[in-house]
């Protein structure tokens, strides 16, 4: 259990900004085998941002309490996911080499893709949340979290990692994900989703299974998209297929809520 708590830990120090305690004999094998946990750390960011949304709600009207919640989970993260999606978009929107891609991502520049990739995405997110009912995009933020991050870490397992150089900062976790891991992974990623689908109405098991759809189908386009332009996968592509993730969850959960008039 101490080795698991530690594990955990290295997961939310690498993803997060949250202050956590000292992570003894580190080592990047431990930053790999951490990779189990990063849906966990999705829960947390989620959760974070859920309680931001449901505090500011009783105070603000919810376009301000939507908006503080987005906010509160680029603060928790560092806008770390957000990166990788405007340095995937920088690289992959136009026409350009393998090669050269590669070298777009590793410039710390923004460029007009990523730049466009981010106004939207976040534009998304918040009119996604303005649809959904308060208590509905409490559990929603929760679950797309986790799931969204489930999809990012099963492309580890399913493509190769494409950089060779020493210095990118996701090298260390850039290894062999084992089956073990995987599916550790893959169930923290789905059990808010049916945690809240079994403790709450027959609607929010629709919404939370759309959802869990959507992001299997985002994270087989990745895939294929990732493979066909880079032969792969790097930092930043994850990042992108996690905002991808989320997104989409949102945006399925406010077109289910649109349609059953939750």
């Amino acid at each position: 259990m101490r080795k698991q708590w530690q594990l955990f830990l290295v997961a939310l120090q690498f993803f997060t900004r949250l202050p956590v305690p000292e992570i003894r004999d580190f080592s990047n094998d431990m930053l790999n085998a951490s990779a189990r946990y990063f849906p966990l750390v999705g829960i947390v960011v989620g959760s974070f941002s859920a309680l931001s949304l449901w505090l500011a709600a009783q105070v603000f009207p919810m376009p301000i309490a939507a908006l503080m919640a987005i906010i509160v989970s680029i603060l928790v993260t560092g806008a770390f996911h957000e990166d990788g999606l405007a340095d995937t978009f920088d690289a992959l929107g136009g026409a350009v080499s393998r090669e050269r891609a590669l070298v777009i991502m590793k410039d710390s520049r923004i460029g007009t893709y990523g730049a466009a990739a981010l106004v939207f995405s976040q534009l998304l997110r918040w009119q996604a949340l303005l649809i959904l009912p308060l208590d509905i995009a409490v559990i929603v933020l929760i679950a797309s979290h986790a799931a969204a991050r489930a999809g990012a870490v099963s492309l580890m397992a399913s493509l190769p990692y494409v950089r060779d150089t020493d210095d990118s900062k996701s090298k260390p976790i850039a290894q062999d994900l084992s089956l073990g891991n995987l599916l550790f992974a893959l169930l923290f990623g789905i059990l808010p989703a049916l945690v809240f689908s079994i403790r709450y109405l027959p609607a929010v098991w629709m919404l939370m299974a759309s959802g869990v759809l959507v992001i299997i189908f985002i994270r087989f386009y990745c895939a294929y998209w990732f493979k066909k332009r880079l032969g792969g996968y790097t930092g930043d592509t994850l990042g992108c297929c996690e905002q991808f993730g989320e997104i989409g969850f949102l945006l399925t959960a406010a077109a289910v809520c649109q349609q059953l008039s939750v």
